[in-house]
């Protein structure tokens, strides 16, 4: 996610620096960032990049594009970007970072933001962008429907500058579930039965626990005053139907290579926050015990 907008953003000629580590870092300094998407390649030679976040310095705005169970460490470090105008975009999936990242630097600081896209990391230096919309939504955390703020308006410009896509949102928060929705039963059924998204629309035991699993993320949504549009599952499963039938997400790469992964802020949260609810979600507690059973890598220790 980073590695895509990011590349955008520099190719568009904004000043960027990407944060990167070993072989990944090498193969950046010496070949430039190579983006392989299906709506044109193209690499950033010379790309800035560096292992060392306190040698950046106060910046204008922080793509914050680590998994989730990476932003510990990074949230010890973020305060070294951070000035007084510094916005941080989390790019998250879940429900949970952007109230992790305002804990570390402030809430007034915090843009909850959306990505969506799939996208990997396809060798040291090389970022595939296999589909998906290409899309990165943002907003203030209190936004006012019809008023965005000035420097949200000139993030989103910028996206479109960069020949991504920035869809104004009408409620931040509402999108960010409805990406749960559609996310956590995807990558949690889809790591349990290894299947891929296409899999999972067209055989039809799988189809309807995917949207029973759909049912469940809206049902604790609502419980905590989240204003989802009340078609949000059968625009989901559209939009399941639209993806490209190869996809798979990033948890059940992860849960499949025996990598750590963000079972606990995917299907994880959504048990966790349903007992706070008192909402029942029988089927992602189901799933969260198969997953951890058979990767016990899958959850922080």
């Amino acid at each position: 996610v980073g590695g895509y907008f990011g590349g955008r953003l520099a190719a568009a000629g904004h000043d960027v620096t990407f944060l990167a580590r070993g072989a990944h870092l090498d193969a950046i300094r010496a070949n430039g960032l190579v983006v392989t998407s299906v709506v044109g390649d193209f690499t950033v030679q010379p790309a800035q990049a560096t292992d060392d976040i306190a040698s950046i310095g106060p910046v204008d705005v922080v793509l914050l594009a680590v998994k989730t169970w990476q932003l510990p460490p990074v949230l010890a470090a973020l305060p070294t970007l951070i000035g007084p105008d510094t916005a941080v975009v989390t790019t998250q999936n879940g429900v949970e970072a952007p109230a992790q990242v305002a804990a570390a630097v402030g809430r007034e600081t915090v843009l909850p933001g959306i990505a969506k896209l799939f996208v990997h990391i396809d060798g040291p230096g090389r970022v595939t962008h296999a589909g998906g919309p290409g899309s990165l939504a943002v907003d203030e955390w209190s936004a006012t429907a019809g008023s965005p703020s000035e420097r949200v308006v000139r993030i989103r410009q910028a996206i479109i500058d960069s020949g991504a896509t920035s869809p104004v949102p009408e409620d931040i928060w509402a999108e960010l579930w409805s990406k749960m929705l559609f996310v956590v039963p995807f990558g949690s059924l889809g790591a349990a039965l290894d299947a891929t998204i296409g899999e999972l629309r067209t055989e039809p035991s799988s189809r309807l626990l995917l949207e029973a699993a759909m049912r469940e993320v809206e049902a604790l949504a609502r419980a905590r005053g989240i204003r989802l549009p009340d078609s949000v599952v059968a625009g989901t499963m559209a939009y399941v139907d639209d993806q490209p039938a190869a996809g798979t997400t990033t948890l059940q790469r992860d849960l499949l290579e025996d990598r750590p992964s963000e079972l606990d802020a995917w299907t994880g949260a959504v048990v966790r926050l349903a007992a706070a609810s008192g909402v029942a979600v029988p089927l992602h507690r189901l799933l969260l015990e198969v997953l951890t059973g058979r990767h016990p890598r899958a959850l922080p220790r």
